[in-house]
């Protein structure tokens, strides 16, 4: 199943398709939360602006306009914007507001984070077009940080296998995430 971009989840979203509001909470939760619990230093207020900011997607409160920049600016931009509205309302910010404007302010900071999820999203994304023994190997190297024969006397394969595997996973990896990279090059020169 292709996955859908953001600007494509948004514009369903905007003709009321609860389905693609849930895809993009699933797809955002997490970073969102993070940076607005940064922001806040609370974690009742950081979830309530959450809520807020997929209230407002639903309800088509502000507008995303593709040729001003990338959704993901937008998005955490108008995240930003709803925890002040919060920390404001609360008149007890945990940050004072103007080290908020410092911190919230850095659009290097913003960056940071939707490109940090767009890069995890190409390797889920990559590791996904491995093939399901690559996947569990590379999963158990990699992510669970087990040596080679760990692997080999657990899945009961031959030492050689193991290796074996993980180096083809790897370079399919590379070759896929490459050819990511130079999409997207092509794509920034349009």
């Amino acid at each position: 199943m292709e996955k859908s971009s953001d600007f494509m989840l948004y514009t369903r979203i905007q003709q009321k398709e609860k389905a693609a509001l849930e895809q993009l909470y699933d797809r955002y939760e997490k970073i969102l939360f993070s940076f607005l619990y940064k922001m806040t230093e609370d974690r009742d207020l950081a979830e309530e602006a959450l809520q807020e900011v997929f209230i407002k997607l639903w309800r088509g409160k502000g507008e995303y306009d593709e040729s001003k920049g990338k959704f993901t600016s937008w998005l955490f931009t108008m995240s930003r914007n709803s925890a002040i509205d919060l920390i404001r309302k609360q008149k007890k910010p945990s940050v004072p507001l103007d080290e908020i404007g410092d911190l919230v302010s850095s659009e290097t900071a913003v960056e940071e984070l939707a490109e940090w999820q767009e890069q995890k999203d190409q390797i889920q994304e990559a590791v996904s077009e491995l093939s399901s023994e690559q996947q569990k190997m590379i999963q158990l190297f990699y992510f669970k940080g087990m040596t080679h024969e760990t692997i080999s006397t657990m899945c009961n394969i031959p030492l050689g296998t193991v290796k074996s595997r993980i180096r083809l996973a790897l370079s399919k990896l590379k070759k896929t995430l490459h050819g990511v990279q130079e999409r997207g090059a092509i794509d920034d020169e349009y």
